[in-house]
């Protein structure tokens, strides 16, 4: 029985701990989908023409939440910065997200953890936008276009972040096994870099820059993480300063980041046993979703490898 078989022996709701962050993000972006298609509904029905619809649904709903290039209309509206990345109304574009957020996702949390997922989704996202509106202000050619260019809608530059992440974290990380006995995930993401790179110089320069400027802030994420540094620390922090307001009985006690990942005292925290124990296996599973298994010391794996022959 291999790691991914032991950790098959845990079975949690598909909201459990596991899976938290990844499905949180899904479920955020479907929820913005199906409300988006509710309303775009309402409008066909209520209006005689297509025509007059869209042009109102466009007017009076999506502009309020998409990403616009113009600085005149952003900083009235800055809140776009954060719901453009979940704002998508075409079928295609959800599926496209939901499919590649499963996809890099479910590898980044499997190799660092269940915690840095939502963060840089949000950190690939904003610093995206940035740079979309930057670009479209900055270079003359995006400039002259402003007017024809659409508002900047969807998750491509958060997921591009995520994408780039978990390349940068494991590049030989392998899919399709069957094929050859599997394709690099850096093959994969250096796809959707061209694609990318080759549209800079179109009407659509400013979404490809966005796009980019994403991939550049998860290769950064996870730079400073093997460095020690946790970026999304201090939304985490924020979250559980929240939570304690509505919880007043679970209080959250932070640690820092030695107090997290290295044992403090001269004394090993438990004695070797020969027999594997399911309460040890479990605190090793939830190490490994929380931190990574790189983080694990030499007897936790050696504990893993003996759980595998014994199971």
């Amino acid at each position: 029985m291999n790691l991914s078989e032991i950790r098959n022996t845990r079975h949690r709701p598909l909201l459990g701990d596991d899976k938290n962050a990844l499905v949180f993000l899904i479920i955020v972006n479907a929820i913005f989908f199906i409300s988006l298609t509710f309303i775009k509904i309402i409008y066909f029905i209520s209006y005689d023409s297509n025509n007059t619809a869209a042009l109102f649904f466009q007017k009076q709903i999506i502009d309020w939440l998409a990403l616009p290039a113009d600085t005149g209309v952003f900083f009235p509206r800055a809140w776009t910065l954060l719901t453009y990345m979940f704002t998508t109304h075409s079928i295609w574009g959800i599926i496209s997200t939901v499919f590649w957020i499963w996809a890099f996702g479910f590898m980044l949390q499997d190799l660092a953890g269940n915690k840095n997922i939502i963060p840089i989704y949000l950190y690939g996202g904003f610093f995206g936008g940035i740079a979309f509106i930057l670009s479209m202000n900055v270079i003359p050619a995006l400039y002259q276009n402003m007017a024809f260019t659409p508002a900047l809608m969807g998750g491509g530059a958060a997921v591009m972040a995520i994408a780039i992440a978990t390349t940068t974290l494991a590049p030989d990380y392998r899919i399709f096994p069957l094929i050859n006995g599997g394709i690099p995930i850096w093959v994969l993401t250096l796809v959707f870099v061209a694609i990318d790179y080759a549209t800079i110089a179109t009407q659509n320069g400013g979404n490809a820059i966005a796009h980019l400027t994403g991939g550049v802030v998860g290769f950064l994420y996870i730079q400073q993480l093997k460095r020690g540094r946790d970026w999304g620390g201090w939304m985490h922090r924020l979250v559980s300063w929240i939570d304690d307001l509505f919880n007043p009985e679970k209080k959250h006690t932070p640690k820092g980041v030695k107090e997290k990942l290295y044992y403090r005292s001269t004394v090993k925290p438990y004695n070797k046993t020969p027999n594997v124990t399911q309460q040890r296996l479990d605190d090793i599973l939830d190490k490994i979703n929380q931190q990574g298994y790189h983080m694990l010391t030499d007897d936790e794996k050696e504990f893993l490898k003996k759980a595998s022959k014994d199971l």
